[in-house]
């Protein structure tokens, strides 16, 4: 499950990306525009900063920006540098494995082998999914809702054809 942390972080760099503006975003308007608890999101921003994926600028005109343009900007590597790995459990992660103790034969051992398969479709998805590519995705379920009576409701037909318009991607692999 991604934590409030992560999520807070996502929303963080999906506002910075999406913004037009060149200059550097001040904290306090992040924190507002995207209803983080400013002190929160401080110590988010901060971490991710140390990560590499954010600079930042002191004084008149300074804050956060991207280190990277949105499109070599992977969603699993914010994720990752907030939460740490990305595996459902402890045996199945390449970055922090760890047997399980209860393990009698973990080749053999079916939780193992399904979340191989889980870990597996979703480091795919989040790493081969751009900041761009959600922004993109949220941009055009935006122009569906205004073209569409109604908004996004209705069956979620209209959130389907937009999903369509855009898809996040699957197969694309990281270079």
């Amino acid at each position: 499950m991604l934590s409030r942390k992560a999520k807070y972080g996502l929303k963080a760099v999906l506002s910075l990306a999406a913004d037009p503006r060149t200059q550097p975003a001040v904290v306090a308007e992040l924190a507002r525009r995207e209803a983080i608890p400013r002190k929160f999101l401080e110590q988010i921003l901060l971490e991710l900063k140390h990560r590499g994926l954010l600079q930042s600028r002191r004084g008149k005109g300074g804050g956060y920006q991207l280190t990277r343009p949105p499109d070599h900007l992977s969603i699993g590597e914010i994720i990752r540098a907030l939460d740490g790995p990305i595996a459902p459990t402890p045996c199945v992660s390449q970055t922090a494995y760890v047997k399980c103790d209860e393990c009698v034969d973990e080749e053999l051992c079916g939780i193992r082998l399904v979340m191989k398969e889980v870990h597996a479709a979703t480091t795919r998805i989040l790493d081969s999914t751009t900041v761009a590519d959600v922004i993109r995705s949220v941009e055009a379920a935006r122009a569906v809702r205004v073209a569409t009576p109604g908004g996004l409701t209705g069956h979620g037909s209209a959130l389907r054809r937009a999903e369509r318009a855009v898809p996040f991607p699957q197969t694309r692999r990281k270079a």
